[in-house]
């Protein structure tokens, strides 16, 4: 029997739970007000970051953003052993079935035979799950960062009225299908309750949509700039995937790994400042 796909139910703005109400515009603003000192650490080349010989990671930047975007990303992946590539589509500017074909070539680039990680932050995390629900033999896994993937997109997130405008179709209406349900990938959503963009449960939702969720105390930007939650990040998706996979991700960087999971049990073990 074939399972039917589950997609997003709507519901009233005024019965939602508040973890699945879109963050205020007051939020959105200290967003772009937090973003606007760190994009100095964009700066720098557009190409692959880490060691040639490491597994291959696809990066996916959010609604408007570029490589440029997610270079601190790119480069904490390499330094967990990742051969990490950026997309090379310029700016994310809304889903459409001509993007998506070319996302499902640069899997294939970029994989040259190998399953891809692909990490998406925002908008580009619901890219993630949809191609590896189109290609999930060339995908190792997902990696989602405050990603909406649970709920109403229509009451979830505080861009609804930038995106129709750019995209030129409704949120949820998009030229390429959302479907909720988990792909058939390992997949893990990282989220926060500080996002000033999404609602909290649309980033991590629950076992339905994804295998793990972990909170990381940061911005909606910090998932892609901020170096103290990448730094969390790459320990947690080590973990999960050699709990999934039954060893390390990245044999060939083992020793860096270990040093950065150390490093992170001696900061979480410090007193914390009063």
């Amino acid at each position: 029997m074939t399972r039917e796909l589950r997609k997003a139910p709507r519901i009233a703005a005024t019965d939602l739970h508040p973890d699945d109400r879109a963050p205020s515009g007051w939020m959105r603003m200290r967003e772009m007000a937090w973003q606007l000192p760190r994009l100095l650490s964009s700066v720098g080349p557009i190409e692959p970051e880490g060691p040639k010989s490491g597994p291959p990671a696809l990066v996916l930047p959010g609604f408007m953003a570029s490589d440029r975007s997610t270079r601190q990303l790119r480069l904490a992946l390499g330094r967990h052993g990742w051969h990490t590539h950026p997309w090379m589509l310029g700016h994310n500017r809304g889903a459409s079935l001509e993007l998506h074909e070319r996302m499902c070539e640069r899997i294939a680039a970029v994989g040259n035979g190998e399953k891809v990680l692909l990490v998406g932050w925002s908008l580009g995390g619901l890219y993630a799950r949809e191609l590896a629900r189109a290609c999930p033999d060339k995908v190792r896994a997902v990696v989602t960062l405050a990603s909406p993937f649970a709920g109403d997109l229509k009451t979830n997130n505080n861009v609804r009225w930038l995106y129709e405008r750019v995209a030129g179709h409704p949120v949820d209406d998009a030229p390429f299908p959302r479907i909720e349900d988990k792909p058939p990938v390992p997949t893990i959503a990282f989220y926060s309750r500080r996002d000033g963009i999404i609602a909290p449960r649309a980033g991590c939702g629950d076992e339905r949509h994804c295998d793990a969720a972990i909170e990381i105390d940061t911005h909606h930007m910090g998932f892609a700039v901020w170096r103290p939650a990448l730094s969390r990040i790459m320990l947690h998706l080590g973990d999960f995937l050699e709990a999934v996979e039954g060893r390390l991700p990245t044999p060939e960087n083992e020793h860096a790994v270990r040093t950065a999971r150390l490093k992170a049990a001696r900061r979480e073990a410090a007193p914390k400042p009063a």
